[in-house]
């Protein structure tokens, strides 16, 4: 059994769904992680952390239970255009399937109409379901860029992801200001002009 709670913020509704049989076996776990490693959970601080956690690990990964395809199937119109569509400094806030820390950044996307085009918004909830599941940046570019082109069949699809890892930040080598880049492209985005002019867009900056 799953309950909803729509949560408004500034006119924003969002809802989160959280299955009440999953959260209650989550926060048993965490009852015990947070034993083994030395906390008393019964003091003050941590008496609903448990549950807070539980609630937020569903939320964080509430990209298994959306299918990104049928998210571009609901805005699919025919249109003459064959000009680069560009969806710029999406934010993506995921989880490293290593060691589930959090990596964040932005993903630049593009494709080529044939025909098909889909709505802008459609994009970035592409962007969100994938992100918001146990991840990995190469998989993730990888995902999101066969997504549109298995879809919406565009003449080519480009797709640019920078990102911050805690899991290199917090430990491991600690390297506070490293930024990593992946990339990938299909069709019309192989051809070198046609990269190079989603790069110089992607990176121009508009007021």
């Amino acid at each position: 059994m799953s309950t909803d709670k729509i949560i408004s913020t500034n006119g924003y509704e969002r809802i989160d769904s959280f299955d009440e049989k999953i959260t209650k076996e989550l926060s048993q776990n965490y009852e015990n992680i947070l034993s083994l490693v030395g906390e008393d959970i019964s003091r003050e601080g941590l008496e609903k952390t448990p549950l807070r956690v539980a609630k937020s690990l569903q939320f964080l990964l509430q990209g298994y239970k959306t299918d990104p395809v049928e998210i571009l199937r609901s805005a699919m119109f025919k249109e003459d255009y064959r000009q680069m569509v560009i969806v710029k400094d999406i934010e993506i806030y995921s989880l490293c399937e290593h060691h589930l820390l959090p990596f964040f950044g932005k993903a630049h996307v593009a494709y080529i109409p044939n025909g098909t085009v889909t709505g802008l918004s459609k994009i970035a909830r592409v962007v969100d379901v994938f992100a918001r599941r146990l991840q990995l940046q190469e998989r993730l570019t990888l995902q999101i860029k066969e997504c549109i082109q298995d879809t919406l069949m565009p003449l080519g699809v480009a797709v640019v992801i920078e990102a911050q890892h805690l899991c290199m930040q917090m430990r491991g080598i600690q390297k506070q200001h490293s930024i990593t880049t992946t990339s990938d492209f299909t069709g019309a985005f192989q051809k070198t002009a046609t990269r190079d002019e989603f790069i110089r867009l992607i990176s121009t900056k508009f007021s």
